[in-house]
C-alpha cells in the first residue's frame, strides 16, 4: 500500500508568494532520504489562519487519506502562530512526547528552543506532527522523532513504512 503523507507549510508570506517555500520542500527532501517505501506527498502552502490550518489538516486526513501529516511553521510565540492550536482542535488525542523531544533536541543548538510550541496528535488513524519553520531545525527535529513514527503508524494500522536504515533507523519492537 502506498503511504500518503501530507506536508503543510504554514506561512503568510510564502502562501502570498512573497518568498519561495523552502521549509515544506525540506520536509519532502528529508522524507525522500528516510523512506524506501512507496509514498505520495500531498503538499500545500497556506496562511497563518487557524480555520484554514484546521480545514487543511482535516482534508488531508479525512479526504486525501494521509496517514501522516507534517506541518512546518506557526509554532512560535507570535500572535499569528496558531498551528498547535489548530492541531489540537482537529485531533482526537494529543501526543505530547513529540513536542517534548523536539524541544529537547533543539535546545542542544539554540537557547530559544523553549519558545517553540511544536506538538503532535492523532486524528482517527493518522498522526499529525508540527515542526518548526527553519530547514535546519526541521531536520534536527525529524531526526529526533522520526524513529518512532513508523511504529506509531503500525499501532494505528496504517501503512508499513520501510526506511533507509543508513539514514534513519526506525524503532520497532523485536518480534517473538
Amino acid at each position: 500500500m502506498k503511504a500518503k503523507i501530507g506536508i503543510v507549510t504554514v506561512s503568510d508570506r510564502a502562501s502570498a508568494g512573497i518568498y519561495d517555500d523552502i521549509s515544506g520542500l525540506a520536509i519532502i527532501d528529508t522524507l525522500k532520504e528516510y523512506l524506501t517505501s512507496d509514498w505520495e506527498p500531498f503538499y500545500q502552502v497556506i496562511p497563518d489562519e487557524q480555520n484554514v490550518i484546521e480545514e487543511t489538516l482535516i482534508k488531508m486526513v479525512d479526504e486525501a487519506g494521509c496517514s501522516l501529516v507534517v506541518t512546518t511553521g506557526g509554532t512560535g510565540p507570535a500572535k499569528r502562530d496558531v498551528t498547535p492550536e489548530a492541531t489540537e482542535v482537529v485531533c482526537d488525542r494529543m501526543m505530547p512526547g513529540f513536542g517534548e523531544l523536539m524541544r529537547a533536541e533543539s535546545l542542544k543548538f539554540v537557547p530559544t528552543a523553549i519558545l517553540s510550541r511544536q506538538t503532535a496528535g492523532l486524528r482517527g488513524s493518522s498522526l499529525i506532527v508540527n515542526l518548526p519553520g527553519k530547514p535546519k531545525s526541521i531536520r534536527e527535529c525529524l531526526d529526533a522523532v522520526f524513529p518512532a513514527i513508523p511504529y506509531c503508524l503500525d499501532l494505528m494500522e496504517g501503512p508499513y513504512l520501510e526506511c533507509n536504515e543508513e539514514v534513519i533507523k526506525p524503532f520497532r519492537p523485536k518480534q517473538k
